[in-house]
């Protein structure tokens, strides 16, 4: 009885609740100490009402307050009745003096609680059902910051559970308790009973199994306790109180007074029945997954070895290769210095045998020379004129002869000591050597868009690298250009780019590509080591080249220019008729020779002093007896005199273009199904039909007087390129308005 006044205590005061208040942390605390909390944090800048916030003193839990202030906190009203109660039974007791004799008539009372508690949880109210029926001892964590400081500091830990346990109690704990983790005999005496790890320790194996870090902090460290009471099924904070419930919040056994005035009151609790079956079958599942997950372990750890196996003999594969082809380079430079050492030796030897001749010559003409010298000194000596003269004039001959020879007699010294021709320069093979290393993928290439060109069908496409030396070869990817902006999704579909690989040079012709089309290229360079792609490069090939046909032209058109000039000629041959020619009276016109089904393509007209025709396009099916753009399945620019329209369907629509017009361009983007018209000289949109083609088109022209001149197979002009763009952006945006102003023509602009 005396643990369930020590629950009625306030932890501040250590007398019992006076007007309690309920703390959100499940604790309370005396209204009158929580204030003296609150006046112990003031000071001159931080006045009482400016508090907003305490400690619990009991697990140190923040308490926010609101404006109220402590008033804004609940009153645990059970709390205090159930003081109200303890006070008005202990009062009542016949021998009231003595402490022991004044809580000796509280045991029914305490019974009567703990039946009550245990009977409504077992018979199924709340959040369990059943009582305890001898299940195992549980081990349980205290999520309180208290056994915290419990397990940082023993000697405050002893005290405090000392106050809070009767004499009675300490009575049962005064035999000596031994250490169970001692090692020596007899163990030592235990300081502390870990209530999780359930075993005693001394203060020197508590030091060295709980040091003060995760996760022994969480471990609930209580005064040294018998073997038999931990794993017994009394509770550790009520004195022979019998275990029947679990707490699910701090997760662990409890009593029925834990759940009526403890710590556990407002905390969900269950059936040791239940909890012992959910545990069990909740530690069945993480056994059977975590043996799956050793065992994964194991097999993980294994191909780990393997890989670790591998490696090292990749490193002495690589080390051996290493050294092999440093040998072979250092051999080659070994037979490269002896060829060279044997070819200055060479060279030694035939300077000092041409030296060794010359030294042979010089020294043969001294010889002489010296001979003549002697033989004319003692000429000179002669005193006797007739004797001089005679034996003089022959010495003086040889002596002014070798004189004037002096020049051929005297060896010409053409050879020095130097070796220019041996000139050694290992610079660019010292700085590849320094360079030696592995192999790497080549840097990117880059495609030149400026070196690039195209016809109607084929693309060339130039690149650039940085490391040309290290490149193997070059691959060329390509695709037709849907719009997709995303590179990387469509690089990723593979099915649809064409491949050509092992390319050596810097540049290749693709053939066989369709006119008027985008296509998107990459260009990726090989080597041993690996590969990398270039940007992605947007080319287009030119328009459809066409003429006209002259089986189409009316009888009294001529065609001239390689038929790519069409005139009104009233004289001209007759003509057999056949389906195809235009034929009608004034349907002056011819087609083209193409019919077009695909890609984006661009003519242009050179109207000259022409005041009156129409030019656009028409499927096959169009008739030849009547003007274009009068029938459903042609599509024309026309002018007549100073009007110009446009025309389809038989009806007409004015649109302005300037009076000079002599060149006009027409853009027939099939693949989204549009035919623009253009001024070209001055670089100004006239006017876009949006049609959705249903058949290949023809090109066609009607004149009324003078001539025309087609010029086809043209690249798409950059001031074409940005208008499309721009029309395309507002066709989307007006689409709905444009197709209820009017059922065949939409996307409509008029430049001025």
């Amino acid at each position: 009885m005396e643990t369930l006044e020590s629950e009625l205590t306030c932890p501040i005061c250590l007398e019992l609740f006076e007007d309690p208040l309920l703390l959100p942390c499940a604790h309370s605390l005396c209204f009158n100490c929580a204030h003296r909390i609150l006046v112990s944090h003031c000071s001159t800048s931080k006045p009482l009402e400016s508090i907003s916030a305490f400690q619990c003193p009991t697990c140190r839990y923040v308490i926010t307050l609101n404006h109220r202030g402590l008033e804004g906190l609940k009153r645990n009203v059970t709390l205090q009745n159930i003081i109200d109660r303890f006070q008005k039974a202990s009062l009542s007791g016949p021998n009231s003096p003595t402490e022991s004799r004044r809580l000796q008539p509280q045991r029914p009372y305490t019974a009567t609680i703990s039946g009550t508690i245990a009977g409504t949880i077992g018979g199924g109210g709340g959040t369990s059902g059943g009582s305890a029926r001898g299940s195992p001892a549980t081990s349980s964590h205290s999520h309180s910051h208290a056994n915290h400081a419990n397990h940082t500091n023993h000697a405050n830990h002893t005290n405090h559970t000392n106050a809070n346990h009767s004499p009675a109690v300490v009575a049962k704990m005064d035999p000596r308790i031994s250490c169970q983790f001692c090692e020596q005999d007899p163990p030592r005496e235990a300081v502390k009973t870990c209530v999780t790890c359930e075993v005693s320790y001394c203060d020197r194996c508590l030091r060295a199994t709980h040091p003060n870090k995760k996760p022994f902090t969480s471990h609930r460290l209580v005064e040294p306790v018998p073997d038999t009471h931990i794993r017994g099924l009394t509770c550790l904070e009520h004195e022979n109180e019998k275990v029947n419930m679990y707490c699910l919040v701090d997760d662990q056994l409890i009593c029925a007074l834990c759940k009526l005035v403890g710590r556990h009151r407002e905390h969900q609790v269950s059936s040791l029945t239940e909890r012992f079956d959910k545990l069990k079958q909740t530690l069945e599942n993480n056994l059977t997954n975590l043996v799956k997950r050793n065992s994964e372990l194991e097999n993980q750890m294994a191909k780990l070895i393997q890989i670790c196996q591998q490696v090292e003999v990749n490193t002495a594969m690589h080390e051996a290769k290493l050294v092999e082809e440093c040998d072979e380079l250092v051999e080659i430079i070994r037979q490269r210095k002896q060829v060279i050492a044997v070819k200055i030796k060479e060279s030694k030897v035939m300077k000092l045998r041409k030296l060794a001749q010359q030294i042979a010559n010089c020294r043969q003409c001294l010889e002489r020379s010296s001979a003549l010298i002697t033989q004319a000194e003692q000429s000179l000596k002669e005193n006797d004129h007739a004797r001089f003269l005679q034996t003089a004039r022959n010495v003086a001959e040889r002596v002014a002869m070798a004189t004037a020879s002096s020049q051929v007699l005297i060896p010409d010294v053409n050879l020095n000591e130097a070796f220019d021709n041996f000139a050694l320069d290992f610079s660019r093979e010292k700085k590849i050597l320094e360079g030696l290393d592995y192999l790497t993928a080549p840097n990117p290439p880059s495609i030149r868009d400026e070196l690039c060109t195209a016809s109607h069908d084929t693309i060339t496409v130039h690149w650039t690298s940085e490391d040309e030396f290290s490149v193997t070869s070059y691959e060329l990817q390509y695709t037709i250009y849907t719009g997709q902006t995303n590179f990387i999704s469509l690089y990723n579909s593979a099915d649809s780019w064409m491949i050509v690989p092992n390319i050596k040079q810097n540049h290749y012709t693709v053939h066989g590509l369709q006119s008027g089309t985008r296509y998107i290229f990459f260009v990726k360079a090989i080597n041993q080591a690996g590969s990398r792609n270039s940007e992605p490069a947007r080319l287009k090939t030119n328009s459809q080249p066409f003429k006209l046909d002259p089986k189409t032209a009316h009888k009294k058109l001529r065609l001239s220019n390689d038929c790519l000039t069409m005139e009104k000629d009233e004289s001209s041959l007759k003509k057999s008729h056949t389906p195809e020619r235009f034929s009608g009276t004034g349907s002056y016109g011819a087609a083209g020779n193409v019919f077009i089904d695909s890609g984006c393509h661009y003519w242009e007209v050179l109207l000259g002093a022409s005041t009156w025709y129409a030019i656009g396009v028409a499927y096959k099916s169009a008739p030849k007896n009547e003007w274009s753009g009068k029938n459903s399945s042609s599509w024309v620019f026309s002018r007549c005199n100073n009007n110009f329209m446009v025309r389809h369907d038989g009806k007409e629509m004015l649109v302005e273009a300037s009076l000079q017009l002599r060149r006009l361009g027409v853009l027939l983007d099939y693949d989204n199904n549009s035919l623009s018209f253009y001024d070209a000289m001055n670089s100004q949109h006239i006017h876009t039909f949006e049609i959705s083609f249903l058949l290949p088109v023809v090109p066609t022209f009607m004149i009324w007087n003078k001539s025309v001149m087609i010029l086809s197979g043209l690249p798409v002009p950059d001031f074409v390129d940005g208008v499309a763009s721009d029309l395309q952006e507002q066709q989307q945006q007006q689409m709905g308005l444009c197709r209820q102003e009017s059922p065949y023509l939409t996307g409509m602009k008029t430049c001025h």
